[in-house]
């Protein structure tokens, strides 16, 4: 049984390793992925997802993809932002924007993906702190008249 809500439609559970992947999609069998790129608040407009995947920051099955290009429930979609890779795997489609909570459940991460931005997460935490190095801050005009005294100026 499909549940709908938000025009969304889901499937029970989606494993890659059960033989038995029961995936329902009853009222949209498929959907554009910049619409669903959008519709899971991947990116704030849909008009910003078309053009990140038109730049070929997303893939869909290990090839780049346009962004009229129709996902299906069970596709695995890589999006590159921020320098990160998150992998995801298609478990529901929704043609309209709905709450985070709902948009949250039209996808699940993989585990690869979700311990890769957990690991770079940590390596952002642990970094030092990049202002820390500027003891001063700018400088004032009579600091600067002694640079350049200094320098011969």
């Amino acid at each position: 049984m499909a549940l709908q809500s938000f025009g969304v439609v889901w499937c029970a559970s989606y494993d890659e390793s059960s033989a038995d992947n029961t995936v329902w999609a009853n009222a949209v069998d498929k959907l554009r992925l910049d619409k669903w790129l959008w519709a899971a608040r991947f990116y704030k407009t849909r008009s910003l997802a078309a053009h990140e995947v038109g730049k070929g920051k997303v893939s869909v099955n290990d090839q780049l993809a346009k962004p009229a290009r129709e996902v299906v429930v069970g596709d695995l979609v890589a999006i590159r932002k921020e320098g990160a890779l998150v992998t995801v795997n298609v478990c529901g489609l929704s043609g309209v924007r709905g709450p985070a909570t709902v948009a949250r459940q039209l996808y699940t991460e993989t585990p690869e993906s979700r311990a890769a931005r957990e690991h770079a997460a940590e390596i952002r935490r642990l970094a030092p702190e990049p202002a820390r190095e500027i003891a001063s801050g700018r400088p004032t005009k009579r600091d600067r008249r002694q640079i350049d005294l200094l320098r011969g100026k």
